[in-house]
């Protein structure tokens, strides 16, 4: 395991706009997850899968969850627009159950297909 120094180490909530890629490979694997969240567009999904294979760490997507788990509430990061790989609503429980993730996606656009997200109409792809 690396060991970073304080000074090395940046506050989640000091990054608005998604950085340069030199700032990007400085970051934390959380802080890469945050900064992709941030920027999926009102209407859009994304998956697991998809941030940690953009994030360069395609067998992660637990590891993304798991930063997603651990956000505060202050950091204002739209969390309920990822979902899994099938366009079901995996992380409900955080949102406070099924049916409030479905109306935070639904009151931004989203349109579902049965229990899921319609994956072909609302995807987005993250890019670094």
């Amino acid at each position: 395991m690396i060991k970073k120094k304080k000074k090395d180490i940046k506050r989640s909530d000091d990054l608005i706009d998604l950085p340069s890629r030199k700032k990007i490979k400085s970051l934390s694997f959380y802080q890469k997850v945050y900064e992709i969240v941030r920027n999926i567009p009102k209407g859009k999904v994304t998956t697991y899968g998809a941030i940690a294979e953009t994030i360069g760490m395609k067998s992660s997507s637990r590891l993304v969850g798991q930063a997603l788990r651990s956000m505060l509430p202050e950091m204002d990061i739209p969390a309920q627009r990822v979902i899994n790989h099938a366009g079901l609503l995996s992380g409900a429980h955080q949102f406070g159950g099924y049916e409030r993730m479905r109306w935070l996606l639904e009151s931004e656009g989203v349109i579902f297909k049965g229990d899921g997200v319609d994956m072909e109409r609302h995807f987005w792809k993250p890019k670094m």
